[in-house]
């Protein structure tokens, strides 16, 4: 969403990734059909940093893909703090978990594998920090199950909703991600249990406060 050059020009001024972190990014470029995924240097330091200025004792995580993302994450758990990760596809499994454990943070990741709209309602835990990045069109279903989840002055980041300039159109029926976007940025706009910011990183970051 912004010009490469300056994208790259952030990034070199940015704390480096760590090696686990580099190996990681490198292995799902190479093995993973869609690594474009993966959250990525620029987006993993910012989402790092937000957890270390928190501190939390739990998160959640909708959308583990091959860790990196879960790893940033860990980095500002408390220490006896905990993440909850949720990946619905079983291909990811055991590289996310080889590098969780490359990582050292193997002992605060409870990884669930399955659907999140089933998972979430099982899971009995207050969240300080939520970081949603998985199918689009569930973002407001996710929504709604984790915010009574969610400890007042909690946190949501949620990923992706610029989906690559369509919430500037009106998508066609059957584009149920860009619909899926739509509404849920509207929905956020409009919760006056929230206050929230849309940053225009990468695909769109959202950072959504509950009061």
């Amino acid at each position: 969403m912004i010009d490469p050059k300056l994208e790259k020009y952030a990034k070199e001024h940015t704390s480096k990734e760590d090696e686990v972190l580099y190996k990681l990014n490198r292995e799902t470029h190479i093995k993973s059909l869609m690594p474009r995924m993966l959250s990525g240097h620029l987006q993993g330091q910012f989402l790092q940093m937000i957890s270390q200025m928190i501190q939390p004792k739990a998160i959640l995580e909708i959308g583990t893909y091959t860790g990196y993302s879960a790893i940033c994450l860990a980095k500002g758990l408390s220490i006896d703090g905990v993440i909850h990760t949720i990946e619905k596809n079983p291909e990811h499994e055991d590289r996310a978990k080889k590098y969780f454990t490359k990582a050292r943070i193997e002992h605060q990741v409870n990884y669930h594998l399955g659907n999140a709209k089933d998972i979430i309602p099982t899971i009995d835990e207050t969240f300080d920090l939520v970081f949603l990045d998985a199918d689009k069109d569930n973002y407001l279903n996710y929504y709604n199950l984790i915010f009574d989840k969610l400890r007042p002055g909690g946190y949501i980041l949620a990923d992706n909703v610029l989906w690559s300039g369509k919430v500037l159109t009106k998508p066609e029926p059957k584009d149920k991600e860009a619909l899926g976007i739509i509404a849920f940025n509207d929905h956020i706009h409009n919760d006056d249990r929230v206050e929230n910011v849309l940053l225009p990183m990468r695909d769109g970051l959202m950072l959504i406060r509950k009061k």
